[in-house]
């Protein structure tokens, strides 16, 4: 079968401190301190051997995460961007939505023909985490497309408590549109988690605003807009993305390069008439640029949601959290607590519209043209169709 591959240079930075076990297992914990020169390479693979409690799945489509963008992108020294857990070489890719196409013999919830999509946070069921309800935070974690093999291919073999069925898309969409709409899903749910699970949600009315227009803060928006939002702002550094939160259900959306002297914070205090925004999803990946500005403009029991996960620090000045009785929550991954299920019931029945997301699609053998056109972003989702 084709796949794209990545691979790269195994060299750390002289100044990270390389644990035994990822020189060991040659996988980096941080891998914007480890991997550089990443290569990037469609090849003839073999079709994954099944065990006994996995589906092979056929995929139909699947999204270019800003994670695969940051394997692509490098610093001055050639070291990839993406901060997170990194094992190469593999077969990238994991917003994925496909056909069954075989289970193995103890596979008991889907068949052959079922269409699925699937969470690319892979863990274990057996650590204290895991039992303990936090699967996002697993011990042994390992992220599809970036420490297993993932789903830029023909085919991908896939434990099935990580599958869930999209068979009801079928009564509402093409079939085309139900495999684009189910590689949505992921992002979505990496949205879902931070702001309804982690976060604790929040009651109807609140005023919500999000930093970073790209597919994780377009799927807070439209989250928050049918969660009760009276109030949605976005903020992004580009036009086009801009343009698309304000598709997706943002009342108001900027550029934050073209605000002149009236900073993020400042806005959204005088669009909220000084009270400040009850929930803030920092989904830009800039936490250095954002927070003081989410800091400057939070209300009473305000949240900061960091989602945008990126290798850096910035300062807070902690009183106001004591004053404000103000919060600030990392949330990673879209696993357990009914996210998947529930985005599938909200999208079968009509009530969460994420097709304005895609703003671009590419076929499989033009996939590294897609991934030079995200580093742009000026998309919303890009899909691969294979």
């Amino acid at each position: 079968m084709k796949a794209l591959v990545v691979d790269g240079e195994w060299n750390p930075r002289k100044n990270y401190p390389l644990s035994k076990e990822e020189q060991t297992k040659k996988r980096a914990n941080v891998g914007s301190q480890v991997w550089k020169n990443t290569r990037f390479e469609i090849k003839d693979v073999s079709v994954p051997n099944l065990r006994d409690d996995e589906i092979l799945v056929r995929i139909k489509s699947c999204g270019i995460c800003g994670s695969d963008t940051h394997l692509y992108e490098t610093d001055g020294d050639g070291y990839i961007i993406f901060s997170g857990i990194t094992e190469l070489p593999r077969i990238i890719g994991h917003e994925l939505a496909g056909i069954v196409e075989q289970t193995g013999k103890n596979v008991r919830n889907v068949k052959t023909g079922d269409w699925i999509a699937a969470e690319s946070i892979i863990w274990c069921g057996m650590c204290q985490a895991c039992r303990s309800g936090s699967p996002n935070q697993c011990k042994s974690i390992k992220l599809m497309g970036l420490s297993a093999d993932g789903a830029f291919a023909e085919y991908v073999a896939i434990n099935e408590r990580y599958c869930w069925k999209i068979n009801d898309f079928r009564e509402i969409y093409s079939e085309e549109e139900a495999f684009d709409i189910g590689a949505l899903i992921e992002p979505v749910g990496c949205a879902y988690n931070g702001m309804f699970i982690v976060g604790g949600g929040f009651h109807p009315g609140a005023i919500v605003v999000v930093y970073g227009a790209g597919p994780i803060g377009l799927g807070a928006i439209a989250m928050a807009k049918i969660a009760g939002a009276s109030q949605i702002i976005a903020f992004d550094i580009i036009d086009e993305r801009a343009d698309i939160a304000l598709e997706m259900g943002a009342d108001f959306a900027f550029n934050t390069k073209k605000m002149g002297d009236c900073p993020p914070g400042e806005k959204v205090m005088q669009l909220t008439k000084g009270w400040g925004a009850d929930i803030q999803i920092e989904a830009a990946g800039a936490a250095p640029l954002t927070i003081p500005e989410m800091e400057n403009s939070m209300a009473i029991n305000g949240k900061i949601i960091y989602l945008g996960r990126a290798a850096t620090t910035t300062s807070m000045h902690l009183d106001n959290l004591v004053s404000g009785a103000n919060k600030i929550i990392g949330a990673r991954g879209h696993s357990g607590y009914a996210i998947f299920p529930s985005i599938i019931k909200l999208i079968s029945n009509g009530k969460l519209e994420l097709k304005k997301m895609i703003t671009a699609k590419y076929p499989f053998a033009k996939i590294m043209d897609a991934i030079r056109a995200s580093s742009e972003r000026t998309d919303g989702k890009i899909l691969i169709n294979i």
